[in-house]
């Protein structure tokens, strides 16, 4: 079996665990210890195949960070580090765009992060922590300060 060859079954086994952008693969396989040499031809017959292809992972990648009620900021920060060229993340994200979801997602993430600070900090501290967490967790600025006056009103 040659070195092509090995590199080729260690990739679809990476594949078989969740999708890969063309870039996180082959820094998987560096890892593994295969040369440029063998992973070239290796990624090229994956996207051939259909194995390998950067817009279906980037869609699948922001669906399920949705689910986790992560931000559109954050999912960009990700994609970006796992290789994903800018044209194909605006699309995806794009793609999967609802402002309503993304304000829901937020009062959720809100709702359940403001008991947690307000038991452990005073009142402005906690609104603060609160701004911070939501826009760590990638959600525009001026989403994360309506939500958080409003969850503020709310819990008061």
């Amino acid at each position: 079996m040659t070195g092509v060859d090995r590199c080729y079954l260690s990739a679809l086994r990476i594949l078989r665990v969740r999708f890969n952008s063309a870039k996180e693969l082959t820094r998987k396989l560096r890892a593994k210890g295969f040369t440029r040499e063998e992973i070239a031809p290796v990624i090229d017959r994956l996207a051939g195949e259909n194995w390998i292809d950067d817009l279906r992972f980037a869609l699948a990648f922001v669906l399920t960070r949705q689910q986790r009620r992560i931000g559109p900021g954050r999912i960009r920060r990700e994609l970006i580090a796992a290789g994903v060229d800018a044209e194909t993340i605006d699309r995806a994200l794009s793609e999967n765009r609802d402002p309503a979801a993304d304000r829901e997602r937020a009062m959720a993430t809100a709702g359940k992060r403001l008991p947690i600070f307000r038991r452990r900090y005073e009142e402005w501290q906690a609104r603060n922590k609160l701004t911070a967490y939501l826009l760590k967790q990638g959600y525009d600025a001026a989403l994360v300060r309506s939500v958080v006056k409003e969850i503020t009103v709310a819990h008061d």
